[in-house]
This record gives C-alpha cells, sequence and structure tokens, in this order.
C-alpha cells in the first residue's frame, strides 16, 4: 500500500498532535530527510515500527518491510507492516508495504525493488529485523543457533548486498549518492548475555559487518554505522522484565522503542556527515559513543615465549588492564 500526503491530520500520535506529518509532496516541512526514501526491515512492531514512522515524520519515504511473524520467528502476517503504512499516510506520509524475507537473495533483492520502483530512488537502509530463541548453551537446539543466526546476521548481509550493489552503479554512472545504512547490534553482541549465545554471535558479527562494509563503501557514497539499543519490545519485555517495565503515568518512559529512533534518524540522514564505521548504545534519553577493542598493555619479548613465562607476562599485563564488563545476567565478571 502506498499514497501521497494530503495533509490528513488522523492516524499516528505525532500527526495527531501536530497536524500530521506530510507536506504537499508527501514530505516533511522542513524535515531532515525530505525527499529521502527508507527501507526499515522489521519495521512492524518495536523499534522498527517507530524508525519508519520517525522517518516518515521527518519527511522520508518508507518501504516497511516486516514478514509479521512471533517473537520466536514462527507464523507470519502481513498486518503489522500494512498498519505501519497506514499511519504513515494517514498522518500524510508515504510508505509502502514489503513482506518478503529479507534473509533470501530473492526477498533482499524484492526489497531494493520496491524501493526503486514505488519511489524512485534509495537513499537510507536499516536493518533491523530479528527474533529471539533463548537457551543456554548446552540446550541450545542446532535449528535455534542457524534460525537466529541467519534471521540477525543473514538478514543484514543480503539487503545490504543488494543496496550496496545499486549505490556501486549509481557511484559509476556519475551519480554519486549521499547514502545511509543503520545496522542494528545490541548490549548482548558487544559484551555478551547469559542464555542469548546465537543472539550474541549473531549480535557481535553486525559489528564486524559494520567495520568492513564502512570500510568498503565509503568510496561510493555510503555511510555505515551501527546502533546497540535498549528498549521495550517483545524481545525484552518478557526477558528483561523489570528493567522494561513500563513507568508510572507522567513519567518519562525510558524504556519507549521511540527513545532510540532520533539517533537512528540522524545516521539515515545527510546531516550525519562524516560519521561511519562507528557503534552507538542508546536507550532512553542516553548516546554513547563505544569504544571497541584497542590495544592495551603490551608486552613483547622479542621471541618466543615459553609457556610459564607468557602466562607470567598474560597476568601481569592483566593486572595493567581496564576490567572487562560483566555480560549481560552474570552474577560478576571473571574474565
Amino acid at each position: 500500500m502506498t499514497a501521497s500526503s494530503d495533509g490528513r491530520d488522523r492516524g499516528s500520535e505525532r500527526g495527531s498532535e501536530e497536524g500530521g506529518f506530510g507536506g504537499s509532496d508527501g514530505g516533511g516541512v522542513g524535515g531532515l530527510c525530505d525527499g529521502r526514501v527508507v527501507i526499515v526491515t522489521g519495521a512492524g512492531r518495536g523499534l522498527g515500527r517507530a524508525h519508519a514512522l520517525a522517518f516518515a515524520a521527518e519527511g522520508a519515504k518508507v518501504v516497511v518491510n516486516d514478514l509479521g511473524v512471533g517473537p520466536d520467528g514462527d507464523g507470519g502476517s502481513a498486518g503489522p507492516a500494512r498498519q505501519v503504512v497506514d499511519e504513515i499516510v494517514a498522518a500524510g506520509g508515504e510508505a509502502v508495504a514489503h513482506g518478503g524475507d529479507i534473509a533470501t537473495t530473492e526477498g533482499a533483492a524484492s526489497l531494493v525493488t520496491a524501493a526503486l520502483e514505488t519511489f524512485g530512488r534509495l537513499d537510507t537502509l536499516v536493518n533491523n529485523a530479528g527474533f529471539l530463541r533463548d537457551r543456554m548453551l548446552v540446550n541450545l537446539d542446532e535449528d535455534d543457533w542457524d534460525a537466529v543466526m541467519r534471521v540477525h546476521l543473514k538478514g543484514h548481509f543480503l539487503p545490504l548486498k543488494h543496496a550496496a550493489a545499486h549505490w556501486r552503479a549509481e557511484a559509476k554512472a556519475g551519480r554519486a549518492p549521499v547514502a545511509r545504512v543503520v545496522n542494528t547490534s545490541s548490549g548482548a553482541g558487544l559484551l555478551g548475555s547469559v542464555g542469548q549465545g546465537n543472539y550474541s554471535a549473531a549480535k557481535a558479527g553486525i559489528v564486524g559487518l559494520t567495520l568492513v562494509a564502512a570500510a568498503e563503501m565509503g568510496r561510493y557514497g555510503v555511510q555505515v554505522n551501527a546502533i546497540a539499543p535498549a528498549a521495550r519490545t517483545r524481545m525484552t519485555e518478557q526477558t528483561f522484565a523489570e528493567t522494561m517495565a513500563a513507568p508510572g503515568e507522567g513519567e518519562f518512559d525510558a524504556m519507549a522503542p521511540e527513545n532510540v529512533s532520533p539517533l537512528v534518524v540522524w545516521l539515515g540522514s545527510a546531516a550525519s556527515d562524516g560519521v561511519t564505521g562507528r557503534v552507538f548504545e542508546a536507550e532512553a534519553g542516553r548516546i554513547t559513543v563505544m569504544e571497541g577493542w584497542r590495544p592495551g598493555p603490551t608486552a613483547d619479548r622479542g621471541a618466543r615465549w615459553v609457556p610459564a613465562e607468557a602466562g607470567e607476562a598474560a597476568r601481569k599485563l592483566l593486572s595493567e588492564a581496564e576490567p572487562a564488563q560483566p555480560v549481560y545476567g552474570a552474577k560478576s565478571s571473571r574474565r
């Protein structure tokens, strides 16, 4: 479903309070993303929905991708993506639903095609789709490992591959894009999370993919960054029930997904020029630039170590190093 802006004053909360977010051409008035076409995967609920609405509010035309599956990846429905499109359209914006499986070559290719055929261009890709199948490692089935790796890691790689191929072709044709990719990692990928070995490994892989893509695609006008968000979604509201609990009436809802979206919108806009290959934590009103693996204390013998001496050197270096951050869910860190 797609529609042009008609200034209707109904639909989303922002649209109702501020008279919609569409202008006569489907873009917001003075929006940060006026004229940009943005893909958001997993945009039917939670963070993806919040991102899609936030981009539309800033004038973007949005491709809303979602399979409508359950929290564990089972089932499927076109309803969630269509509902988000309806919200955007009702507030005066433009959007189209896409129900393809972005962890397949066909689905990822059709996602890019949907943007190009509907809106004539593609400027930003937000990779957000995912689900959980949590188990302790000794109880983690191979199928659950594969399913989580597929949706998170492969579901980032394939849309990125097809979008990047389009942008490279544009650059070679003399139409240098101002393209942006925002990937979705997690604190679990940065620090680890007990009971989430598959999810943590996939999210750590997304950070590596982000760094490589930023290095490879910069010459074509593409910037690639990642966020590690914390918000109340179907994936977190039960696993971290106490932390994610909604506040009392009138209090700031620190864990609302909408708190993460402003940074995503800025990273997906032309205003983020020069920012690439970075990872940000985002939750509540806090934004943190994450500083990944950097060389710490070092010992160089100038020759091969023997095991016992290597151990002595390692212990000395550890005593000089910053303490490791604890894994989420661990009682203490003993690394």
